[in-house]
């Protein structure tokens, strides 16, 4: 078991927390979704009301190692003083004179800061052991808080874990239950369900889930390279035809161990991607032509069925181009399906997952959606994340 802030004593110290403020932002650089920004409140209010001095730090977007003023972290500063109700400092830099100066003032009335973007210098990313060294002499105690992100190697991750005492936050350790539980002790039936655009995003997943699954419910576009290789016509559908003897080696490995896979029965089919277009309900085959857009309703009672007496599910990966309402159908069957499962944990992968289930209001009724969408793969994949195994244990 990791530590978790709860193991620390946080009055009057500075607690550095790693936090996932890489929230989508608009052309007038207003957040569309502050979900991330809500998913650390419980552990910041928890450091505040223990007496701390909260020095937060995150990325956002990809500014390549310089700063970028569209990717300033100021509007995350601004939003998450509206949800706190008190002031938060918005430094100038992650390191430095400047900033030790600029956090001197949470010994007056505020007692919250935000570091600017740690990508807007090339030494987050590098890893480098004087960086992340330059980090740590802004706190006392480091929190990781950032699950998705926990899959990187960087210096605010990994190498501040050298020159701080450390723990997880309660979202990190809430990713670490579910998904580990999941993964390490799931209760059975155990179900997963699988969809998105790629085979190859997914090998990993798949063949570390054959050794504990009862079933594997494929959707999405990565389904027609898998129906492709059982000799089924796709149409004009998206295949990857390079990783066909891959497919092939995973349905005979689920067949040797005995493990389901459900590939779809019928497809919504449409001439191109585009909600005006005319669409078509063909199956198991595609006509040339035409492309599968999303499951169709014999697959939709095909999956309803499987999960019927599931007891651990994890789903990573829309059934259809949700996006799009027409396209919607599969994704949100199975989000509903989910939901009124009884006595059932169920865990969604983060990244387009997670928008789906919210997109469909369903998002509270899952026992747990992730916040990281390649760190939630990986963990899946078996992988270890050097963010969790940097922490200390209890």
């Amino acid at each position: 078991m990791k530590k978790t802030i709860r193991d620390f004593d946080l009055r009057g110290k500075r607690v550095l927390i790693r936090v996932d403020y890489n929230v989508p932002l608009d052309k007038s650089l207003n957040i569309t979704d502050d979900a991330r920004i809500q998913a650390t409140l419980p552990t910041v209010r928890y450091a505040l009301d223990k007496g701390a001095k909260v020095i937060l730090m995150s990325h956002l977007g990809r500014p390549d190692g310089k700063p970028v003023s569209s990717m300033s972290l100021s509007p995350a500063a601004k939003r998450l003083a509206e949800l706190l109700k008190t002031e938060v400092i918005q430094c100038s830099d992650c390191v430095g004179s400047r900033v030790k100066e600029e956090l001197g003032a949470l010994n007056g009335a505020a007692s919250v800061a935000l570091l600017e973007n740690l990508r807007f210098n090339p030494d987050e990313e590098k890893n480098t052991p004087a960086f992340a060294g330059a980090l740590a002499e802004n706190g006392e105690i480091y929190i990781n808080d950032a699950f998705g992100s926990s899959h990187r190697a960087h210096a605010s991750i990994e190498g501040i874990t050298k020159f701080l005492p450390s723990g997880a936050g309660f979202l990190l350790e809430k990713e670490i239950q579910y998904l580990g539980d999941a993964m390490q002790s799931p209760k059975k039936p155990f179900v997963a369900i699988l969809g998105g655009s790629k085979v190859s995003d997914k090998i990993g997943v798949v063949e570390n889930l054959i050794a504990k699954v009862d079933k594997i419910l494929i959707g999405g576009a990565m389904a027609y390279t898998f129906l492709k290789v059982k000799g089924v016509d796709i149409g004009n559908s998206k295949t990857e035809k390079d990783k066909t003897e891959l497919a092939k080696t995973i349905l005979d490995k689920a067949a040797r161990s005995r493990v389901e896979i459900l590939l779809p029965e019928d497809h919504v089919c449409a001439q191109k991607v585009d909600e005006q277009s005319p669409v078509k309900i063909e199956g198991p085959s595609i006509p040339t032509g035409w492309l599968g857009v999303d499951i169709g309703p014999k697959t939709i009672e095909c999956f309803k069925r499987a999960l019927s007496d599931a007891k651990t599910v994890i789903w990573n990966g829309p059934m259809g181009i949700f996006e799009m309402r027409p396209f919607a159908k599969g994704s949100e069957a199975v989000a509903q399906t989910l939901a009124g499962l009884k006595g059932a944990v169920t865990v969604v992968g983060g990244g387009d997952t997670a928008a789906c289930v919210a997109a469909f209001g369903l998002a509270e009724k899952m026992t747990h959606v992730s916040t990281g969408g390649g760190a939630s793969l990986e963990y899946l994949e078996g992988k270890v994340l050097p963010g969790i195994a940097a922490l200390e244990e209890q």
